[in-house]
């Protein structure tokens, strides 16, 4: 297989503007500047395809033999990351096993890890896995399965190394533009969260605590980040 660089890369530069930092945090990487921008644009991929192929499609994904990476799709355009390494998993189930608790017997929503199916548009053509995410309940009944972004009040990423284009401005357009309620992306090398709330609003950068309270609830879900990574990676 080869693996070339996707245009779609090159044609985006990380959005920055109106992330606000609302607590220090020291250890966090700088989010602007020339050279950052070009790490994060070398390292989102797009299979190699003979000429005469132009879009991919969930069955063509299927089709291929399993290797361990994912594969997601966004309007016919295919994007591969590695399989997740154990500070990727570690915080992902940490995150997984606290809201799981935190929605426990509620009708609003059920607590969702990947590998898992969203899709939105034209279904064959559009794939993604967000790596923890919320699906509504209505009337207490989960959405049906594989879920539409439409039925997302919260997805999560836990950032790699290897693909922060594809989790900070990809993805994140992709959840926002499709009405997905929030959208967290988890620096485990950082100790750092970046939220961003509805379509609008500009995204924040949390260090310290993180607050959140979809409607139906009456209680909070609180995340004190330093104890939530000591915990993951105990």
């Amino acid at each position: 297989m080869i693996l070339a660089f996707t245009k779609r890369a090159f044609r985006h530069n990380i959005d920055w503007v109106g992330v606000k930092m609302v607590t220090h945090c020291a250890s966090a990487p700088a989010i602007v500047g020339h050279d950052a921008l070009l790490l994060y644009r070398r390292v989102v991929y797009r299979m190699g395809m003979p000429a005469a192929t132009h879009d991919w499609t969930v069955a063509m994904v299927d089709a291929l033999p399993v290797d361990g990476q994912r594969y997601e799709i966004i309007d016919g355009e295919l994007f591969v990351t590695p399989a997740p390494g154990m500070p990727h998993q570690e915080v992902a189930g940490e995150l997984y096993f606290r809201l799981k608790s935190y929605l426990s017997g509620s009708d609003v929503g059920k607590v969702m890890i990947s590998p898992s199916d969203v899709w939105r548009g034209e279904r064959s053509r559009n794939r993604v896995q967000p790596d923890v995410f919320v699906v509504r309940r209505t009337g207490g009944i989960r959405a049906e399965y594989p879920f539409h972004l439409r039925d997302v009040l919260l997805a999560v990423e836990v950032v790699s190394p290897g693909n922060p284009l594809l989790d900070y401005q990809i993805k994140r357009e992709l959840y926002q533009r499709e009405g997905v309620g929030e959208y967290w992306v988890i620096d485990p090398e950082a100790r750092i969260l970046s939220r961003w709330i509805g379509r609008d609003e500009p995204g924040e950068t949390i260090s310290l605590e993180l607050r959140w309270k979809p409607d139906g609830l009456e209680t909070e879900f609180v995340l004190n980040l330093p104890q939530f990574f000591d915990e993951a990676f105990r």
